[in-house]
């Protein structure tokens, strides 16, 4: 028997949780200052993308930037840039070796859709792990990379805030690398509760009613999705608009909350204009532009 593999399904929620509603994200979501720059809006470093998987960068870097980003750098092989600068031309690419201080001048940071595990990819997470203080946004092969390299003491320790954001695939090879015990009984609000004990984040569990749990324990369910959102890319571009809240300033848990909100209303206003069958990731991104038009009011 593969012990790392899992089906990708938990049972479903057995308890109550809070509601992630319009009335909470319109709290926390707010006009932009008449007197505001580029240099406000956050500077969002993600660091994403490898030969074959240069959309996944794409993806985040276009969610980020229509969830408000006045920068995004993506740090991405070389090879990867003609595609990129493309691609996505309001951002700017930077080598996959990038600084620490280069780092450290970033307000959040996005690591994992489509990174793969190499060793430099790798060596970059702990680095950034053991050094970084702002917001960090932990997906995909970011999270693959922490029991991959042994990062869990460097990732319950870290002085940076970090939000987690696996599909239940992912979470379940994280919990079993953090020993947390039989995942066969356990339902989707269990699991979430799990990520934030072992991994001392807060956490996403993306998915039909996807979960938000703080690093309290405090749980939520997210209203807004449907099933067109079932696509390769989906999670990049969720991953995106999170970081770009960070970069503005939110705190992790109304990042985390009004993040899959806002990515679950433009899933549905895709889905009201393409039908659940034929939307993609990528218009998911792009229809971030009117989920905040619905939710600010301009």
């Amino acid at each position: 028997m593969n012990h790392n593999k899992h089906n990708g399904k938990f049972m479903k929620n057995s308890s109550l949780t809070g509601l992630i509603t319009l009335e909470y994200v319109n709290t926390v979501i707010k006009e932009r200052p008449k007197d505001i720059h580029k240099g406000d809006c956050g500077k969002v470093l993600i660091i994403a993308g490898s030969v074959g998987m240069a959309g996944a960068a794409m993806l985040c870097a276009r969610g980020a930037l229509r969830a408000g980003a006045g920068l995004v750098r993506i740090s991405a092989p070389a090879e990867l840039y003609p595609i990129l600068q493309v691609g996505v031309p309001e951002a700017t690419c930077v080598p996959r070796e990038i600084s620490l201080p280069e780092i450290e001048a970033c307000n959040a940071a996005a690591i994992g859709p489509g990174l793969g595990d190499d060793e430099q990819s790798i060596g970059l997470i702990r680095t950034i792990l053991n050094n970084y203080k702002k917001t960090i946004v932990l997906d995909a092969d970011g999270i693959n990379a922490i029991s991959r390299a042994d990062l869990g003491q460097a990732l319950r320790e870290t002085k940076a805030e970090v939000i987690m954001t696996p599909h239940p695939g992912e979470a379940a090879r994280f919990l079993r690398y953090m020993k947390a015990g039989d995942l066969s009984n356990v339902d989707r609000l269990q699991v979430a509760e799990l990520l934030a004990e072992k991994s001392k984040a807060t956490c996403v569990l993306k998915g039909s009613e996807t979960l938000v749990t703080t690093k309290n324990g405090d749980s939520y369910t997210n209203t807004t999705g449907n099933p067109g959102m079932a696509a390769g890319g989906s999670g990049d571009v969720l991953t995106g608009i999170i970081a770009a809240l960070a970069g503005q300033g939110l705190a992790p848990e109304d990042c985390a909350k009004a993040g899959v909100f806002i990515h679950g209303m433009a899933g549905d206003l895709c889905a009201e204009t393409y039908g659940e069958t034929g939307m993609t990731s990528m218009d998911i991104a792009n229809m971030t532009a009117l989920a905040f038009k619905k939710i600010i009011g301009k």
